[in-house]
C-alpha cells in the first residue's frame, strides 16, 4: 500500500495550546472549557505564554496546534498574542494550525493569522444543515460556515480543513451526503468526519437518557460512515486515518505525531502531552491553572510515565488506526518490540475473521473493520 503519510524527522515534536473559552458550550461538547463571559481572558492568556516560556530550550517544533474551545472567540489581540509568543521562538514549524469558529471568523482575524504565519486553519463546521447544527447546540449558521472558509480562502490559505459530524438525531443517508457534497464543493484540502458520540455529563447525552433524542441506529450509523468513505475517496481524499480524509499532500502532520506516539508539549487548562517520557494531563480549572503557573509550579494533576510494556501498546493502537497501519520494522526500532510476537493472539484472531492483513512488512486493519475498530484496537492496549 502507497503511504499517504509524510515522513517525520527522527527528532520530531508537536505543540498543543489549549484555549479553554467559548462562546457557548455546544450539545455535545466533552472537551474542557468555559464561557468567556465569566472570565476576564488576560490573565488566561498570559499564563499560557508563561507555561509555554518553560520550554523555551527546545530547538524545533514540527508542528504547532492551536485548540479548544474557539481560540477565535478571543479578542484578536490576544490570540495574536499567543500566536506571536509562538513564532518569537519557533519561526518556521513544518505546519501551524488554529481551529476556528466559523461564528466567529471575519477578515481582520484571518488576515492577523495570515501575517503571522498559520499554515492551515481547521473549521468546526459539523454540519451544512440547519436543523442539525441546533441539534447539536452550534450557534453559526450554514452559511456563516460556508462564507468563513471561502473568506479564508481568498485571503490566500491553501491549506484548509473542516470537521463533520454524522448520525446526529434526526439526520439520514441522505441529509448525510448533502453535508459531504457541500464540504466537498467548498474546495477544502482535509475532512474530518466523526460519529456523534454522547459524552457523559453534556447536554446531549441527558437528552438521550430521557428520550428527547432518538439516536440513530447501527445499521444508518455504519452506511454514514462507508458512505463517507466512498464518496470522499471519489472526490479525491485518501482516507489516512479512522476519520481522517485528505487530498494529496494535506494530510494533518500534528495528528501524524499523535498517531506515530512522539512527543508533544501541552500548554493551558486540561491539555495533554508526552514529554521526556513521562504522559501528563493539566488541570481542568482556570483559575487554579492560573494560580499554579504564577506560583511557578507544575500545572499538571495527572502524570505517569509508561513502562516499556505500555509503550509498546500505546504505540501499537495508535499507529493501528492510521491506513497504513503498523511499519513493522519501525515498531521494533520505536518499541524494541516484535510486533508479531507480542501480539500473536489477537492478530490470529482477527486475521482469521478478515479484520487484519499482513502484507509488505506492514499490519493494519482491513475495510471491514474500520467501523467496529475501537472494539478491536482494545485487544491491543494491553499485553
Amino acid at each position: 500500500m502507497k503511504s499517504h503519510l509524510a515522513p517525520l524527522p527522527d527528532e520530531t515534536v508537536g505543540l498543543y495550546i489549549h484555549v479553554p473559552f467559548c462562546d457557548a458550550k455546544c450539545r455535545y461538547c466533552g472537551f474542557y472549557s468555559e464561557r468567556l463571559e465569566d472570565h476576564a481572558p488576560d490573565p488566561l492568556v498570559s499564563a499560557l505564554i508563561a507555561e509555554l516560556h518553560r520550554y523555551r530550550t527546545v530547538p524545533a517544533l514540527h508542528t504547532i496546534y492551536i485548540g479548544g474551545g474557539s481560540p477565535t472567540c478571543l479578542p484578536r489581540t490576544l490570540l495574536g498574542n499567543i500566536v506571536e509568543a509562538v513564532r518569537s521562538r519557533w519561526p518556521a514549524p513544518a505546519e501551524f494550525t488554529v481551529e476556528c469558529n466559523p461564528g466567529q471568523t471575519d477578515e481582520q482575524t484571518l488576515s492577523m493569522l495570515r501575517h503571522c504565519g498559520i499554515t492551515r486553519l481547521s473549521f468546526g463546521v459539523q454540519s451544512f444543515h440547519h436543523e442539525e447544527l441546533a441539534v447539536l447546540g452550534r450557534r453559526h449558521s450554514v452559511e456563516q460556515a460556508s462564507e468563513a472558509i471561502r473568506m479564508a480562502q481568498a485571503m490566500g490559505f491553501d491549506n484548509v480543513s473542516l470537521d463533520l459530524i454524522f448520525a446526529i438525531p434526526g439526520s439520514t443517508v441522505t441529509s448525510w451526503q448533502h453535508c459531504l457534497q457541500a464540504a466537498v464543493e467548498l474546495g477544502v484540502q482535509h475532512i474530518s468526519a466523526y460519529s456523534l458520540s454522547f459524552e457523559p455529563g453534556t447536554p446531549l447525552d441527558e437528552a438521550r437518557r430521557t428520550g428527547l433524542l432518538q439516536t440513530i441506529d447501527e445499521d444508518t450509523d455504519r452506511a454514514m460512515y462507508d458512505l463517507a468513505i466512498d464518496f470522499l475517496a471519489s472526490a479525491g481524499f485518501a482516507q489516512y486515518e479512522i476519520s481522517n480524509f485528505a487530498q494529496p499532500g494535506y494530510t494533518c502532520l500534528h495528528n501524524q505525531v499523535y498517531w506515530r506516539n512522539s512527543p508533544y508539549i501541552g500548554i493551558g487548562p486540561s491539555a495533554g502531552a508526552y514529554w521526556r517520557g513521562k504522559r501528563t494531563m493539566n488541570l481542568a480549572d482556570i483559575d487554579r491553572y492560573i494560580q499554579r503557573v504564577e506560583a511557578g509550579l507544575d500545572t499538571w494533576e495527572q502524570c505517569e510515565q509508561p513502562g516499556p510494556d505500555d509503550r509498546t501498546c500505546e504505540t501499537a493502537v495508535l499507529n493501528l488506526r492510521t491506513r497504513e497501519g503498523v511499519d513493522l520494522a519501525a515498531f521494533r526500532q520505536a518499541t524494541g518490540a516484535d510486533f508479531q510476537e507480542v501480539f500473536a493472539t489477537p492478530l490470529r484472531h482477527y486475521e482469521y475473521h478478515g479484520w487484519i492483513e499482513i502484507n509488505d512488512n506492514r499490519v493494519r486493519l482491513t475495510r471491514k473493520a474500520l467501523a467496529v475498530a475501537d472494539a478491536i484496537l482494545c485487544d491491543f492496549s494491553s499485553l
